[in-house]
């Protein structure tokens, strides 16, 4: 009896230390996605995001980046993502799931039907501009709700309307281009349709993004996620853009500083002047 309890205190304080010997060598061997610094080379970051999508179908993830020790560190070292995305709000498409990456790899903006607008717009020059990221991403979505309601003129109601009116511009072209589909095979090529429309209006209304295309600091490229399998098909730069490149934005009414009333409270407002 006393042999048998000598045994088992053995046994567990050493299958206590095999146990986190492994757990440690495991974790180490979980490599970071792009160590301390974001690779500076579109191609690299693309390259990651190819990796990391291919690990995620064949369901070997290694889910780098996502301990509390990358938390931490970005939490002190401030944030240095390697590729921003512009992509749906769907709760199916986890963009870190998906790429398996973890914190501050990626600079997600999200918005149903992965429109861009004045605010998408401004989120997308922040990581090119303020964090430097080399890559951008548009990336749509099979059977999206907000492109299906598009194409099928759904009843919307309250601020979902101006959202989907956004994608009528991509069911217009979608149409004129298979005018002989169906409304659920006009869906698939208005997902196609609309990434390219968001490329094509980020290039066309932000000077700062049109002019990191042009000197070779930024590349954009189209993608859909199919949320049937997991896989991510790459389209590639938009088929125009060096003409949308060469594109002009008119010049913008210069905003009046904010002006205080005499009930002291901010008075927002332009002054125009002939």
């Amino acid at each position: 009896m006393g042999g048998t309890v000598t045994l088992k205190r053995l046994i567990f304080p050493t299958a206590f230390v095999c146990f986190v010997v492994t757990f440690s060598m495991v974790c180490a061997s979980q490599p970071d996605s792009h160590g301390e610094t974001p690779p500076a080379d579109a191609g690299k970051s693309l390259q990651l995001l190819k990796e990391g999508n291919r690990r995620f179908l064949e369901e070997k993830s290694v889910h780098p980046d996502t301990g509390l020790a990358r938390l931490t560190q970005t939490a002190t070292e401030g944030q240095h993502p390697f590729a921003t995305i512009l992509a749906c709000s769907d709760s199916r498409v986890p963009l870190e799931l998906l790429f398996d990456q973890g914190f501050g790899d990626l600079f997600c903006v999200r918005v149903a039907g992965n429109i861009c607008s004045d605010d998408e717009m401004g989120s997308i020059e922040y990581g090119v501009e303020h964090l430097g990221t080399p890559l951008l991403v548009v990336l749509g979505h099979t059977k999206c709700g907000a492109v299906t309601a598009a194409v099928k003129h759904d009843h919307a109601e309250g601020h979902i309307q101006t959202l989907i009116r956004q994608i009528g511009p991509a069911v217009e072209r979608a149409q004129k281009a298979n005018p002989e589909s169906s409304e659920d095979e006009l869906v698939g090529v208005t997902v196609k349709e609309n990434v390219f429309l968001a490329v094509e209006t980020l290039l066309k209304q932000s000077d700062s993004i049109r002019e990191a295309v042009r000197e070779k600091k930024l590349v954009i490229i189209a993608a859909i996620y199919d949320i049937s399998n997991g896989q991510v098909e790459w389209l590639g730069e938009h088929p125009d853009q060096e003409k949308l490149c060469q594109h002009e934005t008119a010049p913008k009414v210069q905003a009046v500083p904010v002006l205080k009333t005499p009930a002291n409270r901010p008075f927002r407002g332009r002054i125009f002047k002939n």
